[in-house]
């Protein structure tokens, strides 16, 4: 029993090890084994308790799911803020991991509840359950590590929230996390014209630090400027660049030999799933369906110039 107040700290270690890729372990860590030694400090004198035990183990399990469910949302804020690849497996894996968790904690804490009551055989069952979900669970994530050794790719563990950035300018008010959206300063200016003149967005691996390092401007002032002053994620600002190339690119009647795969890759995305869903986002429209509207009303118009009847089935 002492041993699984190891298991929620190790899992948490491992949270921040994935989202993070310069993770180090550090001695400061070593105070997460503080309840295992206390544990193993009281039974060395007799003084533990299994019922108080299972009770300190659950409130454990329970406080350190609250702390990866935390830190998987600041992960996901800080990803939206600073890059622009859809092709996130981590956060996916991270959420599946912590689903799984959840569930095997609860059904463990079910199974401890009911080994009070007199529905001895209903104990056994849920033991034998128990057992075999946590095998499958190693299985599963023993498989899942090794098929997909991109899952050990994580975030720049230095980069911070907009606003912390906001808070730690000088004479920013902290209160204030939405300012109105100024298209006519020179910064906003300089930003849209860089895009549209040099087209960074065409790069799939795009960054926020690597837009400022281009730009020869801070990092931290870039993100201010999209994730803050223009009320946008950077990964929304990029990727609405990306989806109105496609977009033109659909239009063209000299790119009909293009399929959508090779438009998708052509603008910057990686994932035919993550294009669809974006482009639908921002016009309404799947990819192919765009294009076929967009072909239709062209045949019409040109039916029309020319005064020719346009077949009903356009």
């Amino acid at each position: 029993m002492s041993f699984s107040f190891l298991e929620m700290p190790v899992f948490y270690l491992y949270v921040l090890a994935i989202c993070y890729k310069n993770f180090r372990l550090k001695l400061s860590h070593l105070l997460h084994g503080i309840p295992f030694l206390v544990v193993n400090f009281l039974a060395v004198f007799e003084l533990s308790q299994p019922g108080w035990l299972s009770l300190a183990s659950n409130m454990q399990w329970l406080g350190y799911i609250l702390l990866v469910a935390f830190t998987l949302r600041r992960f996901k804020r800080i990803y939206r803020q600073n890059y622009t690849e859809h092709s996130n497996q981590s956060y996916r894996w991270l959420g599946q991991l912590t689903v799984v968790f959840v569930i095997a904690g609860s059904l463990a804490t079910v199974k401890e509840v009911i080994s009070f009551t007199a529905y001895k055989q209903l104990f056994q069952g849920l033991q034998l359950a128990v057992g075999v979900s946590a095998l499958s669970v190693i299985t599963w994530f023993v498989l899942k590590a090794l098929s997909s050794p991109e899952l050990f790719r994580g975030i720049d563990g230095e980069l911070q929230l907009v606003e912390t950035l906001v808070k730690q300018q000088k004479g920013a008010i902290a209160s204030k996390l939405k300012t109105p959206i100024d298209d006519d300063s020179p910064e906003t200016k300089r930003v849209k014209e860089y895009m549209q003149k040099e087209a960074p967005y065409l790069d799939p691996s795009l960054t926020l630090q690597t837009l400022a390092a281009q730009m020869q401007v801070p990092s931290k002032e870039l993100s201010i400027l999209i994730n803050h002053k223009m009320g946008q994620h950077f990964f929304d600002f990029i990727n609405r660049y990306r989806i109105e190339a496609a977009a033109k690119l659909l239009q063209d009647s000299t790119k009909q030999k293009l399929t959508v795969l090779e438009i998708l890759y052509q603008v910057g995305f990686n994932s035919k799933s993550s294009f669809n869903t974006a482009f639908k986002n921002h016009t309404g429209f799947t990819p192919t369906q765009y294009r076929k509207n967009h072909l239709s009303k062209k045949t019409i118009k040109t039916m029309w110039l020319l005064k020719v009847e346009p077949n009903v089935s356009c």
